[in-house]
């Protein structure tokens, strides 16, 4: 049975998509613990991170840092954290995350946003983005 990651990357739901390649899809997280929380996710489904290929975690760590690049020209934080949890959906994922301090990525504390808000933030990203990447 599909991931609910893997329904996004086929387009059987939709998402507030910020930057894809061939490989992985990113795109922001709809139970969020800060403004601009993606997920950077290979398209391929994987449960765990230390199960992939190490080619595939190399490739999949290299576009998240695209994403974070992108995302530093949008937030004016101190970091984008990044962190690797994997329990709630069995697929791999990486989530990134602007933030200032550490309680920034309190996975505790969810954050409400409207469909607006979420399209706005999607739309920085997505053009941070192309500026950055273009068509690679």
């Amino acid at each position: 049975m599909s991931t609910v990651f893997t329904k996004i990357i086929n387009r059987e739901i939709p998402a507030y998509i910020v930057a894809e390649d061939d490989k992985h899809i990113a795109f922001l997280d709809i139970f969020p613990v800060a403004e601009g929380h993606v997920l950077a996710v290979p398209k391929k489904e994987i449960d765990k991170i230390f199960d992939m290929e190490e080619d595939e975690y190399l490739e999949l760590m290299r576009f998240a840092r695209k994403v974070a690049k992108a995302m530093e020209r949008v937030f004016d934080v101190n970091r984008i954290g990044m962190a690797v949890i994997g329990l709630e959906v069995p697929h791999v994922h990486v989530h990134l995350v602007p933030i200032n301090t550490m309680a920034d990525m309190d996975f505790s504390k969810k954050k409400s946003f409207t469909p607006e808000q979420f399209e706005a933030v999607r739309q920085k990203i997505a053009r941070a983005w192309q500026e950055l990447y273009g068509n690679e």
